[in-house]
């Protein structure tokens, strides 16, 4: 996966609320409700449908189905011996939908789990042996790119990262790897640190790309991606929800239309030096139509970063 400094990277969207919508027979579950991950093995059809709505709409990198495969969340549902079967099969999917497609990239998606080592739910040996063991199984799956995504800990994305790249080095894969922060409306992650701290805690790391996704829209996004615009040395990535959820009728829902989330992309692109971007929670495919369509031909601002 590559991207040259004048080029934007366009990732897909939403996995979960998007699986909501869709119409997934009821056995796919097999008593596991929540559990979107075992759709990679019950009901692939239904997420390579996901999935190439995507690429219709024009992303560039498809995540896998596989935010919760680790052995902690799948623990949960009795499924902790279906790490590596269903973190491949996330993989074939994305493959599948993509088709001969040329251009389009695969990232491995690793989210934080349901225990955070801070908060004393979990030790850090026990939380590095469970993403080591996706992490293997997702790059042997053959992923072009693995993300570590709505991260709320800094000792967990420290664990999470520190463990992902020993396991790449172990394996002699040098495949990118992208990282991103949940930055909450009070204006640090779930357990208090701001952006500055996790930006200066996760400098040191190779990363190809460092931002925040999830939690909130692009709005509540924009102090913390001009501070990383100032600060950060690589590239930005801002993957935001389709505005702050509500609940209308007994149901989440989320108001900010493509146009509109586009166009607030467009101003972290042209404006912060953002170059990959996507969408989180609530974003459909439409949301991503319309932001490669906004984007065409736009090229990430020059940024000056502060030594």
């Amino acid at each position: 996966m590559r991207l040259h400094d004048h080029e934007v990277l366009i990732l897909d969207g939403a996995c979960g609320t998007n699986l909501q919508e869709m119409d997934i027979p009821a056995s796919a579950w097999e008593g596991r409700e929540g559990c979107n991950e075992l759709l990679n093995l019950t009901s692939p059809a239904t997420i390579v449908a996901l999935h190439a709505g995507f690429v219709e709409a024009g992303a560039m990198v498809l995540e896998t189905n596989t935010f919760g495969a680790n052995r902690i969340v799948l623990e949960e549902y009795g499924l902790a011996d279906k790490v590596e079967a269903l973190n491949r099969a996330g993989v074939e999917n994305a493959r599948a939908a993509i088709g001969g497609k040329p251009g389009v990239y695969v990232a491995g998606s690793i989210g934080p789990g349901t225990k955070l080592p801070s908060l004393g739910h979990i030790e850090v040996d026990d939380l590095a042996a469970a993403y080591e063991e996706q992490i293997r199984a997702l790059t042997v799956a053959g992923v072009d790119a693995l993300i570590i995504e709505t991260c709320q800990d800094l000792l967990q994305i420290k664990t999470a990262m520190t463990t992902c790249f020993a396991t790449l080095e172990s394996m002699g894969r040098d495949i990118p790897v992208l990282a991103s922060v949940t930055i909450e409306r009070t204006g640090t992650m779930l357990v208090g640190t701001d952006i500055a701290a996790a930006a200066v805690t996760f400098e040191p790391y190779p990363l190809f790309s460092f931002g925040l996704n999830c939690a909130t829209g692009p709005l509540d996004m924009e102090s913390h991606v001009r501070y990383l615009s100032r600060n950060w040395p690589g590239r930005i990535s801002c993957v935001p929800n389709q505005g702050l959820p509500e609940v209308v009728n007994g149901k989440t829902c989320y108001s900010l239309g493509p146009e509109t989330y586009a166009r607030e992309m467009k101003r972290f692109v042209t404006e912060y030096g953002v170059s990959v971007v996507g969408g989180c929670c609530g974003t459909t495919p439409a949301h991503i139509r319309e932001l490669v369509r906004t984007l065409a031909g736009v090229q990430p601002a020059h940024r000056e970063v502060r030594a």
